[in-house]
């Protein structure tokens, strides 16, 4: 039952998070500087979040790191999405660049984007070191690594790249993504991602595991396991998008 309790707020919390910034992002432009706006301020809030529950080794102490990441994440994903953080380049990918210089390309694009991230990242861990409950820490890095992974994989190629979800302003990254059946890294994201969800499992569910090393082990393995689904989704002839299209309503 300690299991299932935080699985299924993993769960909500990835499906409801990731539709409502589909949802917002969708709005008309002139909607968009009083969102960045009320967004950074939850992102104060969430930072704080983090700080509060550094401390807290209770349960509740593990769902509230848990959230505060996720909500300091959603800050980045909103910012990038509404085009304030990008990169310095804003066209497409020239069509004869290929190997590093198209490498090259795609990581100017979103530049301000990864560098945010480091950020972001680097305060996370600055207000959790040394201190009992990681959980924030252990959220955000599961998100960062597992996003770059797919990153990668759909500048590689990938059969699906759901592109669907970018707004119009930022539909030039759509070249510097690839559509190919499969490429060299995917076998190993999803192995290494599964062989690490694994471990945090055997951790969740170890009898030994205290109430709030049970929670925080769960919410991040299942966080862990839905980012491994989720790269399944960029090769299998599924409708993974079916999940968010009351997230996608904003734009029509």
């Amino acid at each position: 039952m300690r299991v299932l309790g935080p699985m299924l707020y993993t769960l909500l919390v990835w499906w409801a998070s990731t539709g409502v910034i589909l949802y917002l992002n969708g709005l008309p432009r002139h909607w968009h500087p009083p969102l960045m706006g009320a967004a950074t301020v939850l992102l104060a809030v969430a930072l704080c979040g983090v700080a509060v529950s550094a401390d807290d080794t209770r349960v509740t102490g593990a769902y509230l790191a848990f959230t505060a990441a996720i909500a300091v994440w959603g800050w980045q994903e909103l910012a990038f999405l509404l085009g304030y953080l990008t990169g310095p380049r804003r066209h497409p990918c020239p069509s004869q660049a290929t190997g590093w210089p198209r490498a090259g390309h795609a990581i100017m694009a979103i530049l301000w984007h990864e560098l945010t991230l480091v950020v972001l990242a680097t305060a996370i861990l600055w207000l959790c070191w040394g201190r009992p409950n990681p959980v924030a820490v252990w959220t955000f890095a599961v998100l960062w690594v597992m996003r770059l992974s797919a990153k990668l994989n759909v500048f590689l190629g990938v059969r699906n790249l759901s592109e669907q979800f970018l707004p119009e302003h930022l539909r030039y990254l759509q070249s510097y993504f690839r559509r190919r059946p499969r490429n060299s890294l995917f076998a190993t994201s999803v192995l290494v991602g599964t062989l690490c969800a694994g471990a945090v499992w055997q951790a969740a569910t170890h009898p030994d595991a205290s109430p709030f090393a049970a929670t925080g082990a769960t919410l991040v393995a299942t966080l862990l396991s839905l980012a491994v689904v989720e790269h399944w989704f960029m090769v299998l002839p599924l409708p993974s998008e079916k999940l968010w299209n009351w997230g996608m309503r904003s734009r029509r």
